[in-house]
């Protein structure tokens, strides 16, 4: 009992640890409720459907009735519930990411002014204290955290240490772990974070000069998979309807035994194909557009916007150009 004990407040502890990342201030109890009322919610709503469907379809039993809704609050509960931590980890994991883009983005800004209040003759817990400007968004709220640290009698370096590996970032770790080597070495503080300074935004001339690079594999990633596959499968799907008219229009006479063929329906049907091809296009284009995002912005969780656009304009336009297709192909025949 006691082991499970420690290993529920340790499991608590991780969880709040990851909301923390994510800037949630929700305790885990709390969310934990949240998320099991909606599961019950969406498994009554579907009760109330299955209840619905099964009043006006005839020669339906009770127990039938009674068996099916035992089914949706057991196994459609547990997926339900399992369903919606997946998404809300998701949502979590991202939410972290784009708190450490931000950080990263405003950061050499803070290792100047850092800098130039170490010049100005403060120490480096004042100095870090004293750059700190409301516009820095997530890092102006960690650096207060560091600096309440330093005030109630944890070592700066500790405080500094817990605060770059919150975050899964090495361009954070490595200039903290820059940061408390030259402290321990006794350097010039003020030109070391120049330099850090300096460093990562020629890091980022570089990413962004990589990425320009690349320009011409992402679009012809995009052309392909947004403009041609749906034209290719629309004139494919319009090519089986054809073939399958011609199909049925020809009759063989059967007084012609000389004749060997036999002809028979197409084994797949036009409705069948165009299922087919809107599952081919949606994880094509979904796993296009991860392919772009990395190659644009070096990580899937940057360019996550962009799936969705790529799906539903893969979608729409081959619809569109299937209807186009139709029309005109139905006009020519």
């Amino acid at each position: 009992m006691k082991i499970f004990k420690k290993r529920s407040g340790k499991s608590k502890r991780v969880f709040a640890s990851i909301l923390e990342k994510a800037g949630i201030s929700t305790p885990f109890h709390k969310l934990t409720l949240n998320i099991f009322r909606l599961t019950v919610l969406i498994d009554i709503i579907i009760s109330f459907i299955l209840i619905y469907i099964f009043s006006v379809k005839p020669g339906v039993s009770l127990w039938y009735i009674f068996f099916v809704i035992l089914i949706a609050w057991s196994l459609v509960f547990i997926a339900v519930l399992l369903l919606l931590w997946l998404v809300y980890f998701f949502v979590i994991d991202f939410m972290i990411y784009k708190r450490k883009v931000k950080i990263e983005e405003v950061f050499p800004d803070f290792l100047q002014l850092t800098s130039a209040n170490i010049r100005a003759g403060m120490p480096i817990d004042q100095a870090l204290w004293h750059a700190i400007r409301p516009n820095f968004g997530v890092l102006a709220k960690e650096m207060e955290d560091v600096a309440k640290q330093t005030m109630s009698g944890t070592d700066l370096e500790k405080a500094l240490f817990e605060f770059s590996r919150k975050y899964d970032s090495p361009i954070l770790k490595r200039s903290i772990s820059l940061l408390i080597e030259g402290l321990n070495a006794g350097g010039e503080i003020g030109e070391l974070l120049d330099r850090i300074s300096t460093n990562i935004q020629e890091s980022r001339m570089i990413q962004r000069e990589m990425a320009a690079s690349v320009t011409t594999y992402a679009i012809f990633i995009s052309f392909a998979t947004i403009m041609g596959a749906p034209f290719l499968l629309a004139l494919s799907s319009q090519l089986l309807v054809i073939i399958e008219s011609i199909v049925g229009s020809i009759q063989v006479p059967k007084s012609s035994a000389a004749l060997a063929i036999t002809f028979s329906s197409v084994g797949v049907s036009p409705a069948d194909f165009k299922i087919f091809a809107l599952v081919t296009l949606g994880i094509t284009s979904f796993l296009s557009s991860s392919i772009v995002s990395v190659i644009k912005k070096g990580d899937i969780k940057e360019g996550i916007k962009i799936i969705p656009l790529f799906v539903i304009s893969t979608l729409l336009l081959y619809l569109f150009l299937d209807f186009v297709l139709g029309i005109f192909i139905q006009g020519m025949l």
